[in-house]
C-alpha cells in the first residue's frame, strides 16, 4: 500500500528560535538543514521517493532534492498545521493509501523506527500516533487513508489528536519510539545529539563547532 511521507519544514531564517542565546543564526540554520538531512536519510531508506518536503524556503527544496525527496511548494510559512494539510490534500488526490508525517528535527529517527511506525498500523482505515518524549506533542502521525482525518499540532496535539480519532470511530494506535519521540528544540537537547546520536550529521556539525560540553557553556556563534 502506498504511503504518502510529508516533512514540514519552516523558513531556515527563522529556525530554531529558543536557541537564539547559544547559537547564532547562521549555527541554527545549519543546525536546522543538518537534522533534515538526518531525517530524509532514516525515510528514503524505507520510503525512497515517496517523501514531499513541505517548504516555502528555496535552501530546504535544494536540500530536499539533493537527498532524493520531492518538494510540495508552499506560498508562504503558514505553520505545521497548515503544511501538514496541504501534503494529506495532495495525498488524497495522488489516492495514496496511508499518510505518513514527521517533523523535521528529529535527526535521532532511524530508518527501523519508521518501519516500526508502518508495521504498527494493520487496518485500512486507522490511525497511529507517536508521543514526543514529553507527552504533549505528536512527532508521527500515520493514517489510512489520507484524509481519514484532520491532524493540528501545537501541544498538547498528542492528546488531543487520540481524542479526534475516537470521535471518528478510530481507534488509535500509540507508538513510544525514543529516536522519532526526541525533536531538538531547547538548548538541553543539544548535549543530547552528541550523547545519543553520534553517528548522525546534526553532532557531527556539532564536534566541527568544537561542542563536547553542556549546551549552557557554547559559544554564540556568527
Amino acid at each position: 500500500m502506498k504511503t504518502f511521507t510529508a516533512v514540514p519544514v519552516k523558513d531556515l531564517a527563522a529556525a530554531k528560535q529558543r536557541l537564539i542565546p547559544h547559537l547564532g543564526p547562521d549555527q541554527r540554520r545549519e543546525l536546522a538543514q543538518a537534522m533534515l538531512t538526518d531525517v530524509l536519510r532514516a525515510l528514503g531508506e524505507v520510503l525512497g521517493d515517496a517523501v514531499f518536503v513541505v517548504t516555502a524556503d528555496p535552501r530546504v527544496m535544494e536540500l530536499a532534492r539533493r537527498h532524493g525527496a520531492s518538494c510540495l511548494v508552499e506560498r508562504a510559512n503558514r505553520g505545521h498545521t497548515e503544511a501538514v494539510a496541504l501534503a494529506q490534500s495532495e495525498a488524497r488526490d495522488a489516492r495514496a493509501g496511508r499518510f505518513l508525517t514527521i517533523p523535521g528535527d528529529v535527526p535521532f529517527v532511524t530508518a527501523g523506527e519508521v518501519g516500526a511506525v508502518l508495521a504498527a498500523l494493520t487496518t485500512e482505515r486507522g490511525a497511529l500516533f507517536v508521543p514526543s518524549l514529553s507527552g504533549l506533542g505528536t512527532n508521527a502521525a500515520l493514517l489510512a487513508p489520507a484524509d481519514v482525518m484532520p491532524l493540528k499540532f501545537g501541544e498538547p496535539s498528542f492528546a488531543d489528536h487520540l481524542a479526534a480519532a475516537g470521535q471518528r470511530g478510530l481507534a488509535p494506535v500509540t507508538l513510544e519510539l525514543p529516536g522519532l519521540g526526541l525533536d531538538i528544540d531547547g538548548p538541553e537537547d543539544l548535549a543530547l545529539l552528541l550523547d545519543r546520536g553520534p553517528a548522525t550529521a546534526s553532532a557531527a556539525l556539532l564536534r566541527e563547532w568544537g561542542f563536547s560540553r553542556p549546551a549552557h557553556t557554547l559559544a554564540r556563534g556568527s
